[in-house]
């Protein structure tokens, strides 16, 4: 007969820390929270913490692993089942956020941590590492889909940057003025923009 597993396993262990952290983030702001506070949010001692995580720093550096991973998967499994840009971005528009990824649903917390990480210059190499792999991710679906179109642009890795860079203008945009930033800014540009391109190309 197989165990029943009684004790939670690293994954369970990180899974919670990471939503505590985004809770008390949430409420204290990431230089206020501390070790134990979030430990005692996710139902843990403090020694439970320092065996999964040696610091608050490691704990957001895998945060923001664990979102550019999910986001990557997510993407992914999207981009296998709709190749065609349209489809891709309706796609994009009821795809539902995971609940075991707290920074797509709060975007001010999102953008707390990217700043927290990257002023501190020793950190920001790790930050690096996943702007990379979003713009590897965002290449491939550029590549795809507008090969699926008709048309791939010249460099689909620099598409790729701008389109970032876009996504995340418009968070900030929207997290100031979300009155005049619809939720769907983004998606209703790439819908432009990959308009135009056809319109360009007849």
């Amino acid at each position: 007969m197989s165990r029943v597993r009684t004790r939670p396993t690293r994954d369970d262990t990180c899974e919670k820390l990471f939503e505590a952290a985004a809770q008390v983030f949430e409420e204290q702001g990431i230089g206020s929270a501390s070790i134990e506070t979030i430990a005692a949010a996710a139902g843990f001692t403090r020694g439970a913490f320092y065996s999964n995580f040696a610091s608050k720093d490691e704990l957001i550096i895998a945060m923001l692993e664990e979102h550019v991973a999910q986001s990557i998967r997510r993407n992914l499994d999207l981009l296998e089942r709709h190749k065609d840009p349209a489809d891709f971005i309706e796609a994009l528009r009821s795809v539902e956020r995971s609940r075991q990824d707290p920074l797509a649903r709060s975007p001010v917390l999102h953008m707390e941590m990217i700043l927290y990480v990257a002023r501190a210059e020793k950190r920001r190499p790790e930050l690096a590492k996943r702007l990379r792999a979003r713009r590897k991710l965002v290449t491939e679906i550029v590549e795809t889909t507008m090969r699926n179109g008709g048309r791939v642009p010249q460099n689909p890795a620099w598409a790729a940057a701008i389109l970032l860079a876009l996504e995340d203008g418009f968070r900030l945009h929207r997290l100031i003025d979300p009155e005049t930033t619809p939720a769907d800014s983004f998606l209703r540009a790439i819908g432009d923009l990959q308009r135009a391109i056809g319109v360009a190309a007849s």
